[in-house]
């Protein structure tokens, strides 16, 4: 299995905005990188050139983890799909909760993450950020209301960047917490169930392609250039319930094509992803 290194591609002259991309990378010698799967959850730490000070301690479904002075910093917990090479309708529903602690101080987001491939695709899951909202830009599909709380279906570009399969174009897609459930400077006690196939099926008749198979589905911290920590608690990924019916609806036009901030993010993963 490769390493996996995260990159974070600065583009015009605004700074301490950001764009996630969660891209594979070879790590260099000098970052700092633990990954692994413990008591069934793969989990990853990735703080890039080692900058700063980042801790990560997994434990079965639950971790900590911290930055400080970081350039930038991803730690994620959740499952791996990809070799069961399956279309996510195949799973009959997917649900993740969470119980989190959750502490950024500037540039940082809480999200749901992951992949499919065939067609290639990223997609976000965006539950409260810090002082920017993702991701800056892009098309609006519309909104979508599930397990209580409003989302911007929102669809950015990334082209000629390296992904799963090397270098690619390939789209993102967004689900963006209408308010954000999280405040910057404050410890944000965050608890709830995200109905991740529900995402997907809106994002399907919001007319996104989602016939891609499922890589994987992963809860993230992430920061930029900032400092922060979380405490989640729990962490998990249940298959098999069933499916909601969901219903978008039309919403204020945006276009962008390319959601650039003042800058292009990270994430983690390799050609396997999660080991």
């Amino acid at each position: 299995m490769k390493s996996s290194k995260i990159k974070k591609i600065i583009s015009g002259s605004v700074s301490a905005l950001m764009i996630a991309t969660c891209v594979p990378f070879v790590a260099s010698a000098a970052d700092q990188q633990t990954r692994g799967n413990i008591g069934g959850f793969d989990y990853e730490m990735w703080n890039q050139n080692g900058q700063g000070q980042a801790s990560m301690n997994p434990s079965a479904g639950s971790f900590t983890c911290s930055w400080s002075n970081i350039e930038n910093f991803l730690a994620r917990m959740g499952k791996n799909y990809d070799s069961q090479k399956i279309n996510y309708k195949k799973l009959n529903g997917i649900t993740l909760t969470y119980d989190v602690e959750y502490t950024p101080k500037g540039n940082s987001y809480m999200c749901v993450y992951g992949w499919t491939r065939n067609p290639l695709m990223e997609y976000y899951i965006v539950e409260g950020w810090g002082d920017w909202e993702p991701p800056g830009g892009g098309d609006n599909y519309g909104n979508v209301t599930l397990n209580g709380n409003g989302y911007k279906i929102r669809k950015s570009m990334r082209y000629n960047q390296p992904s799963l399969d090397g270098n690619a174009t390939f789209p993102q897609y967004w689900s963006v917490r209408q308010t954000s459930g999280s405040k910057n400077n404050t410890t944000n006690y965050m608890k709830g169930t995200i109905d991740v196939s529900g995402h997907f099926d809106a994002w399907s008749k919001a007319g996104l392609d989602m016939s891609g198979t499922l890589y994987e589905v992963s809860l993230n911290i992430e920061g930029y250039r900032s400092n922060g920590s979380a405490n989640v608690k729990s962490v998990n990924v249940v298959t098999g319930g069933g499916e909601t019916d969901v219903t978008v609806e039309a919403g204020g036009a945006q276009s962008g094509g390319q959601s650039f901030g003042g800058g292009q993010s990270f994430g983690g993963g390799d050609m396997g992803g999660f080991d």
